[in-house]
């Protein structure tokens, strides 16, 4: 894929990501407009299936509507409420610190920089970068498992891991497409570009794509 693609890929993508479902976090950003619960949204996120993270989140936010109600709830209390998600053990124990961090150091805010949000406990590159696209509309590119693959399969990057994934976009991704990338690639990548099997053949965009990807992990077409 060159670089001179991508407006079109990208508009390809976003037709097909308006026809089916967002991923989550999204969902939940463009329903709140609330940093915070993008933020404990993400956290949640990681290592779960977005159903699960989705029934986990519209449980809590019932309860925990603050950075205050996080910071005031029990940590048992909250244990049991996000119970289902991967390590909710350690996510509430995280949840909690960051709920005092948020009271004592930021005046009850979410912060908007990089730096601050990863030095938030629980709260990694992925998570940054979602809450700063996601939850404060600040060019960020969140770079998770199906964003390393796609752009590598499209030999748009070619990288080993997700952190050089992020650096590689960096330079080579106009930024106007920075905050869409993550939103797109993720619902694009769980149901069409797999990590084994993608269904190429009914890809909106396999002719933009650079192929970079063994053959034998490629489906076959479906006959009538």
């Amino acid at each position: 894929m060159k670089k001179s693609d991508i407006p079109k890929v990208f508009e390809l993508l976003k037709k097909d990501y308006e026809e089916n479902h967002a991923p989550v976090v999204t969902l939940i950003a463009h329903t709140t407009k609330d940093p915070f619960r993008v933020l404990v949204c993400a956290i949640l996120s990681t290592r779960t299936k977005d159903e699960t993270t989705a029934r986990v989140c519209e449980r809590l936010f019932v309860k925990v509507k603050s950075i205050e109600d996080l910071y005031n709830i029990k940590e048992e209390e909250l244990k049991e409420l996000i119970y289902g998600v991967g390590f909710y053990n350690t996510k509430a124990k995280n949840l909690k610190e960051l709920s005092k961090i948020l009271v004592e150091k930021y005046s009850v805010k979410i912060p908007n920089t990089l730096e601050e949000l990863l030095e938030l406990p629980g709260v990694g590159l992925k998570v940054a970068n979602l809450v700063l696209a996601e939850g404060f509309d600040i060019p960020a590119i969140c770079v998770d498992i199906h964003v390393h693959r796609i752009t590598n399969r499209w030999c748009f990057v070619k990288t080993k891991t997700p952190e050089q994934t992020e650096e590689a976009l960096r330079k080579k991704l106009p930024k106007a497409y920075w905050n869409e990338i993550n939103r797109y690639l993720v619902s694009f990548g769980q149901r069409i570009c797999k990590p084994t099997k993608p269904l190429c053949e009914i890809c909106p965009i396999e002719r933009f794509c650079g192929k970079c990807i063994d053959k034998k992990n490629r489906s076959k077409p479906q006959k009538d």
